[in-house]
Parts: structure tokens; sequence; C-alpha cells
């Protein structure tokens, strides 16, 4: 894990891959909450006899805003920013979704810090997160994701 404390250290890394996760696997019961938290029961999704006999993947599949969801688990696990008094997570951009996430598939987020600018105290930092899935070439996403730090 990277410590970063201040502007001038996450400048540091800026254009670099600051790291990645830990494997995190995404189980049924996962996508079931998921569903029920986001209305969401596409039966892709939760229907897991449905899935295999009917469905393109054998399986269900994880949700896409899932695993979106799981990047501020897993970006924590990449870098402890430190001495902030507040940290906005400010946006998405540029997204694809490039391959389904199956059930009990394993997922590691890698992040490149793309980007770091001081907006008159307001630390801008745009972070390039791929989303990659254990034993796939093709990763599940790859975009980017804002975040603005106050620091002390």
């Amino acid at each position: 894990m990277i410590v970063i404390n201040n502007f001038e250290e996450y400048k540091a890394h800026e254009g670099k891959v600051l790291g990645v996760s830990d494997w995190h696997k995404i189980d049924q019961e996962q996508i079931n909450r998921f569903a029920d938290a986001t209305l969401d029961h596409q039966w892709i999704h939760t229907d897991e006899q449905r899935a295999k006999t009917e469905g393109p993947f054998n399986s269900t599949i994880a949700h896409g805003y899932l695993t979106l969801s799981l990047i501020p688990y897993l970006w924590k696990q990449i870098a402890d920013v430190r001495n902030v008094k507040m940290e906005i997570n400010y946006g998405i951009e540029n997204f694809k979704f490039g391959q389904a996430v199956p059930v009990n598939g394993e997922v590691q987020l890698q992040a490149t810090v793309k980007s770091i600018t001081n907006l008159r105290g307001t630390v801008k930092a745009i972070i390039n997160a791929k989303l990659l899935i254990k034993d796939q070439a093709k990763p599940a996403y790859q975009g980017d994701v804002i975040f603005l730090y106050h620091f002390n």
C-alpha cells in the first residue's frame, strides 16, 4: 500500500501505476444483495438455473454497477491518502465494460495516477481504474475515477 500525505507526494506518482488491490471474490450472495439494494433482479444476475441453461455465460454474472461499486473498497487497499479534511468521489469518465464477471469470479483493481492538479487548495486526482479478472486477459472494465481531496 502506498501512503500519500500531501499534494507533493501525490504528484510524484503522476503517470505511474500506483498498485493493485487484493483479489476479491464476487459470490452469488453478494450479487443477490446488490440486486436487492438496486432493485435490479434481471435473471442473468439472480436466476442461477436460467442463467446456466439460457445465458451466454453458463452462469450468473455480476452486475456491471456492482463491479463499479467495489472501487472505493479496492482503492483503499492500494492507497492510504492521509491528512485530509475531506475526500469526495467527484466523478467517473470514459468507462467501458470489456467483459462480464461470472459468479465466483475474482477481481482485482489496478490503479494508475493519470493526473494530479492543485485547484487553489483542492487536489483533483484522476485515477485510471482497471478491473482485472483472475485468469482472464481482458479486464472487466477500464475508465477514470476522479477524487477531490482537501488536505489539512
